[in-house]
């Protein structure tokens, strides 16, 4: 843990942040320095084509930051750029030299961190939810949902893009890893797409969850077919279905981010699951919800691996590194109960968690 090797697993600190009886970082994971103004969209961190760990984190603040996170655990800022909207979707070209940045402006920009130059690739009719790099093994290109009903694909290159395909619903979560894609939209559609060749529809699924979709996630075991991901909804719920499951019973949900103690009434209050990330590495899952928790899950054992104690915020996004060993996950209000709940007082954090033991699957017996 964090006060023996790294985040990285070499040499270490101990966390920045003095804690106090506080709930605001009750976990004792290191901050981020300087943190978004605003609610935080979405965290990404470099892919293992570059050897440091760089994060970016896009919010509501119109901004995409970034830093360098080094193996002690301390933060560098090194740059920020600007949309003309609240930003809802970052992620990394293949090879790390480029960050995309999906906003409420209806467009999309590539940021390339060598020039430090950012230009529009993508537009859309409506706000862009969510931006995807897809390497595939005969093309790359960017693949951009959005609320006008559209899945679009861009040669970056290329100021049109090379495929449209229209939606039932607006896109509300993403998730790619070549040569899959899956989409949830609103009306509760699943759909997913095979992207080999070029990108087409491979099935549309019943969701398995009756309240709306808030965020999808591909399993990253690849050697365990078949594939398939987890779906998350605002009523503390988190689905797990395979494509073309061996057996039904390999589907199944399972209910989280709710309070534990239920009141004599018998109900409990239940929270969005806000975001799903797979670990790289053991392939076991964790959750972020609105009740300010995170937890972590092996889904192959059906079981809860660690939860974690409440923030005094919702945490809003969460991300692993490309080597496992560190789960980032951002704190800051997502305007669940409306804006009169909102309380300026309260900042936006970053928290940065040594993970890689916690994260390893039940030992099966």
């Amino acid at each position: 843990m964090f006060n023996q090797g790294g985040l990285g697993g070499s040499t270490f600190g101990s966390p920045g942040a003095t804690v106090g009886q506080t709930t605001h970082n009750p976990m004792k994971d290191f901050e981020v320095t300087s943190p978004p103004d605003d609610s935080i969209s979405s965290l990404a961190f470099s892919p293992a084509s570059i050897p440091q760990n760089f994060l970016i984190a896009g919010s509501w603040d119109n901004n995409v930051r970034c830093w360098e996170v080094e193996q002690s655990g301390k933060t560098i800022p090194k740059s920020m750029q600007m949309m003309q909207g609240p930003v809802l979707d970052v992620c990394w070209s293949d090879d790390g030299s480029k960050v995309f940045m999906a906003s409420c402006d209806k467009q999309v920009k590539v940021w390339d961190l060598a020039s430090n130059q950012t230009m529009q690739v993508a537009a859309h009719d409506a706000p862009v939810k969510t931006c995807h790099w897809v390497q595939g093994s005969n093309y790359s290109c960017l693949m951009t949902g959005s609320w006008d009903k559209t899945l679009k694909f861009w040669d970056t290159r290329s100021p049109t893009p090379m495929m449209t395909i229209n939606l039932p619903e607006r896109v509300y979560c993403a998730d790619v890893d070549y040569p899959m894609a899956v989409v949830g939209t609103a009306g509760r559609v699943i759909i997913v797409y095979q992207l080999e060749g070029k990108p087409q529809e491979f099935k549309r699924i019943d969701s398995p969850l009756k309240y709306q979709h808030r965020c999808i996630a591909i399993f990253r075991d690849k050697k365990k077919q078949p594939t398939g991901f987890a779906l998350g909804s605002v009523e503390g719920r988190v689905a797990i279905q395979y494509v073309n499951p061996a057996s039904p019973k390999d589907n199944f949900t399972f209910k989280c981010h709710r309070t534990s103690n239920t009141a004599p009434n018998g109900y409990q209050d239940i929270y969005a699951v806000n975001d799903i990330a797979f670990h790289p590495v053991h392939g076991t899952l964790a959750t972020v919800g609105s009740d300010g928790t995170f937890s972590f899950w092996d889904k192959d054992a059906r079981t809860k691996l660690k939860p974690s104690e409440p923030m005094d915020q919702p945490i809003t996004a969460c991300a692993f590194n490309h080597t496992g060993h560190i789960f980032a996950y951002a704190v800051s209000y997502d305007w669940s109960k409306g804006h009169e709940y909102y309380n300026p007082a309260k900042k936006s954090c970053i928290f940065l968690r040594s993970c890689y033991e916690e994260m390893k699957p039940r030992a099966s017996s």
